[in-house]
């Protein structure tokens, strides 16, 4: 043995006899089962200690930092590490640096800088850990890695990162990672194709600086990302339904009956559960959980496998995480320290207006620390999650951040011009009711329409507006609106109705050859008509559509528009009359609907067929409705009597057709029964007694024929002679 080995194991012995309990805290020689299960420092210091059974204690680190980091920036995560270690041993082989929570993978990244000729780095971007190793074969003392330590350097690739990372510096073996949360340790072993019941004895075989290992136990979301995600490989951890289906429990560790997964339904978590999407699907005797294999379905999320997988594939065990810490009676280890870079950010921002010039408060929160507000010259203005600006004519911006001068967000002060109605058309004239249309405009923003000074109903939004139909006398209001900044005052607008010349439209007749007067019916008014006359009235000789503006000479000057039809109606000429007993027919050349007809020249109708029309000369008329033309044709009724009675009584005494002297040409010959001649009466007798040679014939029956003249047929018929 060396001198300077000697002289240490001297130092050592007198040490141990001032600790009476140095064996328990850190025992480099414990046997279980008869074999050796504990973790060991390379070192060949600790290998005579071994055999010589000397406990030395295990180092102890801490460090400070807990910083904040701003965007695409370098910054050291620890400002002073301190690395306390046994006499017995003053260096060791390597130190590691994890990314323990709010890891971005692709993002994150830890850098040693600095020339170190023992030291060599070496970033893992799986696990988001820094190994900083012996370059030679040599261990390296605590105090070198002091330095390097105190040069690893944090950066995030994203222009805009943000949360927390907590980092985790641990000496040693380096084969567990630090969970600096809890405290606890997480160890990945490799072993192809272990049972889940293999992987769960040999993991409490296992001891990390004399805590106990166990399979496992993953309770919360940073745990399953540094045992899972963040882990080198993956495999059994210590969960299992198998005392009852469906119903997960851990069954290692110090939350040993702890129920995480209660099966019934759809499922539910009581506590915290990360299983891959459609797991557990509880197929077969898939009874105990296993952290999912890369690349199926979510990064280190988990699935459940009977005891011993599959021989082969995603789904054959690879491994066991194995955890350290928390079992009842242990000690918390001080190999590893932990210390925290924060990513403060502005999380919101509150702007804020005002209606014309004031002071306008804006808020603003961060995620960490103090928000620091700027103007937009970038002076500091204030700290707090407020700031009350100075009274500001205008709209300004400022600027927050949370520590970070580079990341700044703007946050913008609005000052809003209070609007006024710069222009209307009021009044608003009409002649008579119907659609009219307002205006308004503003030096800012919209208009809002009121149908009164104080009311709260919108009736339209816009610069014009239209009433669909105004009937009387009206005024509505026009507001000005910007961005909720209402003008002082509502403008009225007026409506006023005049109303215009009533008149009536005509149709008028006008006789044939004749003239006609024209009237537009009111007085006092201003005329124009269509054939450009201005007077009241207008003759005219000529059928056809004429019209009248007639504009009142009162307010308004309202204007009204007559039409007057002109309908020039033809002259009556009668064509003939035909006679049938006493039926006449009036026959004309052209009838038209506006024609009547007479057979006294006092009583007219609108047909042309007379019934019972008295014997004798008898004269038709024709004329137009309006009389402003006639005709006239006379015509003779010729009736025969169908009886008489020659008694001498004055009554009905003889027998005669009247009207017959107006026919000098007509005959009548009369007939007995037996065709005997009695007797022919014409224009130089006119009636007959009923005697033949002045004898009376007897009461009977006779016959007679009419003949009015060579141009016209014969009419003949009887008679009766009554005694």
């Amino acid at each position: 043995m060396r001198f300077s080995h000697f002289f240490k194991i001297i130092v050592l012995l007198l040490f141990i006899c001032s600790k009476a309990t140095f064996a328990s805290t850190y025992n480099l020689s414990a046997k279980k089962d008869g074999r050796n299960k504990t973790n060991s420092i390379k070192n060949p210091l600790r290998k005579n200690l071994e055999e010589n059974t000397i406990a030395i204690d295990p180092p102890k680190i801490k460090a400070e930092g807990n910083q904040t980091y701003c965007p695409q920036t370098y910054v050291k995560i620890a400002t002073s590490v301190t690395i306390t270690s046994d006499p017995a041993e003053t260096s060791t082989n390597a130190v590691y640096i994890q990314i323990s929570s709010g890891y971005v993978i692709g993002q994150d990244q830890l850098t040693l800088t600095g020339s170190y000729p023992n030291i060599i780095s070496n970033w893992i971007p799986a696990e988001g850990k820094l190994i900083l190793s012996s370059s030679t074969a040599s261990l390296v003392p605590y105090s070198d890695f002091e330095t390097a330590i105190k040069n690893v350097e944090f950066y995030n690739s994203s222009l805009s990162p943000s949360g927390i990372r907590n980092f985790s510096i641990s000496l040693g073996t380096g084969q567990a990672n630090y969970l600096p949360r809890n405290g606890h340790f997480y160890e990945y072993v490799p072993s192809l194709s272990i049972t889940w019941s293999a992987a769960k004895a040999e993991a409490e075989t296992k001891t990390y600086y004399g805590l106990q290992g166990y399979l496992a136990t993953i309770t919360a979301a940073d745990e399953a990302q540094l045992a899972g995600k963040q882990a080198p490989g993956t495999g059994w951890i210590g969960g299992s339904d198998a005392e009852t289906e469906g119903i997960w429990k851990w069954v290692t560790g110090p939350e040993i009956g702890t129920i995480f997964w209660n099966g019934l339904a759809n499922g539910s978590t009581p506590n915290f559960a990360f299983w891959n999407s459609n797991e557990p699907n509880q197929a077969g005797n898939e009874d105990h959980a296993h952290i999912t294999a890369s690349g199926i379905g979510i990064p280190g999320s988990w699935n459940d496998l009977s005891n011993t997988g599959d021989p082969s594939g995603n789904y054959q065990p690879k491994g066991y995480i194995v955890e350290y810490g928390g079992m009842p009676g242990e000690l918390p280890l001080q190999i590893s320290a932990s210390i925290t870079i924060t990513i403060p950010i502005i999380n919101s921002t509150i702007p804020a207006s005002r209606c014309g010039s004031g002071t306008v408060m804006l808020q603003a929160t961060a995620s960490s620390g103090t928000v620091n507000w700027y103007d937009d010259a970038g002076n500091p203005v204030g700290t707090g999650n407020s700031y009350t600006t100075p009274i500001l004519l205008t709209t300004t911006t400022y600027y927050v951040d949370a520590g970070c001068t580079t990341a700044r967000t703007p946050i913008i002060a609005t000052i809003n011009k209070i609007p006024s109605i710069t222009s209307t058309n009021t009044p608003v004239t009409k002649c008579g009711s119907g659609p009219i249309t307002l205006l308004a405009t503003t030096d800012i923003g919209i208009i809002n329409w009121y149908s009164s000074s104080t009311g709260t109903s919108i009736e339209a939004t816009g610069t014009s507006f239209t009433v669909p139909n105004s009937t009387q006398n009206t005024t509505y209001y026009a507001e000005a609106v910007n961005n909720g900044c209402v003008s002082t005052n509502r403008i009225p607008v007026d409506i006023i109705i005049y109303f215009p010349p009533a008149v009536t439209d005509q149709i008028v007749t006008l006789c044939k050859s004749s003239t006609i007067t024209l009237d537009a019916s009111l007085s006092g008014m201003i005329y124009l008509w269509s054939t450009g006359e201005t007077t009241q009235s207008i003759t005219v000789t000529t059928p056809g559509t004429y019209s009248v503006t007639i504009t009142s000479t009162a307010l308004g000057n309202c204007s009204s528009t007559k039409k007057i039809t002109v309908i020039e109606h033809d002259t009556p000429e009668i064509d003939r009359v035909d006679v049938n007993e006493t039926t006449v027919v009036i026959y004309l050349k052209q009838e038209q609907v506006y024609f009547e007809y007479s057979v006294d020249g006092i009583n007219y109708q609108s047909s042309n067929v007379f019934f019972n029309v008295p014997s004798g000369l008898q004269t038709a008329y024709v004329r137009e409705l309006n009389d402003c033309s006639y005709d006239t044709e006379n015509f003779i009724v010729l009736i025969a009597p169908k009886f008489f009675t020659p008694n001498n009584d004055s009554y009905n005494d003889l027998w005669e057709v009247k009207g017959l002297i107006n026919y000098p040409e007509a005959e009548v010959t009369i007939f007995d029964r037996y065709g005997k001649l009695i007797i022919q009466l014409n224009e130089s007798k006119l009636t007959w007694d009923g005697t033949l040679n002045k004898s009376l014939l007897p009461a009977s029956d006779y016959w007679y024929v009419l003949k009015i003249d060579n141009t016209k047929p014969e009419i003949r018929g009887h008679f009766s002679l009554k005694r």
